[in-house]
């Protein structure tokens, strides 16, 4: 059975171009799910029918998941079931008449424009090599919209000062290119050219890549969060995490009149209804 699960993680990256987080995510899910069944005294997924479906879901239920963390799992679940029917592994899919729950999608936190200036401004109080290297980061994000994992996925020729770009490579390595605000181009330039040399030590560091670490090393996803965390605490914002400035970028622009196909592009999003969410923001910021 794992083989199955493998060759379906397998079709979801060649044919639905998933990433490897999100593929790892079903493959959490599904293992969770086979574990439960076998449990049951059901042997494998062909054997199991819809009453093992049900029961995993109300196990979820009783054990305190969310109703996104049971969404997810379950249409988890259809979509593998809806895979075996389609190779004929399975004659009958046991997942056909159960929905998934549905889940009301909160519009996500984002900062208030002065936040987002205050902690532009915070990495000015000390203009050391690093604290320059999280100035251009911070405008960056806030500039482009870009996941955390593009912007540490940056190298040099990525960013086209002259032209004010950026050419970010996203989900299902798609490409796009990204306009850069005036205080973003500075804040890079000055990165670049002043602090960068700093931390890549001795010639140990990647020689393409924009944003080090102190080792002179690419920065990672988790790196980029310890260093957001320790502005959290200065700025006073205890739930600051590495997607708020993405959030943030988004929201700004619709409440500014940005059209939301525009937005939709400029964050990478596949789906319109993705983008939507933060329409919300408007109603949100204005009661009416």
């Amino acid at each position: 059975m794992n083989e199955q699960i493998e060759q379906f993680l397998a079709h979801l990256m060649k044919e639905r171009e998933l990433t490897v987080n999100t593929t790892s995510a079903y493959r959490t899910d599904l293992v969770q799910y086979m574990k439960f069944i076998q449990g049951r005294g059901t042997a494998t997924a062909l054997d199991a029918d819809r009453e093992d479906v049900m029961a995993f879901m109300i196990y979820l239920r009783e054990r305190k998941y969310s109703n996104a963390t049971v969404a997810r799992r379950t249409a988890a679940v259809k979509s593998f079931y809806a895979f075996l029917f389609s190779i004929r592994a399975v004659s009958i899919d046991p997942t056909t008449t159960i929905e998934s729950p549905r889940v009301e999608r909160e519009v996500p936190k984002s900062l208030t424009p002065v936040q987002v200036d205050e902690l532009m401004e915070l990495p000015l109080r000390s203009r050391t090599p690093d604290r320059m290297r999280d100035r251009a980061m911070f405008e960056v994000l806030y500039a482009t919209g870009m996941r955390v994992s593009e912007l540490v996925g940056l190298n040099i020729g990525d960013v086209d000062l002259t032209k004010k770009m950026v050419h970010c490579v996203g989900k299902a390595q798609k490409v796009r290119m990204i306009p850069l605000s005036e205080s973003a181009v500075t804040a890079v330039e000055e990165y670049r050219d002043n602090a960068r040399s700093q931390l890549v030590k001795d010639g140990e560091g990647d020689a393409d890549t924009l944003f080090v670490n102190h080792r002179g090393g690419r920065l990672t996803r988790q790196g980029f969060w310890l260093i957001l965390k320790q502005y959290a605490d200065e700025l006073g914002v205890s739930d600051l995490n590495p997607h708020m400035l993405r959030h943030s970028f988004a929201a700004h622009m619709i409440t500014s009149g940005v059209d939301l196909r525009r937005v939709q592009t400029l964050l990478g999003h596949a789906s319109l209804s993705t983008t939507q969410i933060y329409a919300q923001t408007i109603n949100v910021a204005s009661p009416k």
